[in-house]
């Protein structure tokens, strides 16, 4: 599951941009990410420029 770490959001759409299931929207003053629709291939994760985004499974794979 990932994650979003609260009040640290730059909202720079690189996340949307790489997420091919379309499962992360940016909305006026959030991201939501459909669960239910993801993946888990933490593309979105690595490539959160300032670190907003985590993922649990980052930790049982490294």
């Amino acid at each position: 599951m990932i994650d979003i770490r609260p009040n640290t959001l730059d909202f720079c759409g690189t996340c949307v941009a790489v997420c091919h299931v379309d499962a992360i929207e940016v909305l006026e003053a959030a991201i939501n990410i459909d669960q239910k629709t993801c993946d888990d291939c933490c593309k979105c994760v690595y490539v959160c420029p300032l670190l907003f985004l985590s993922s649990d499974i980052l930790l049982l794979t490294t």
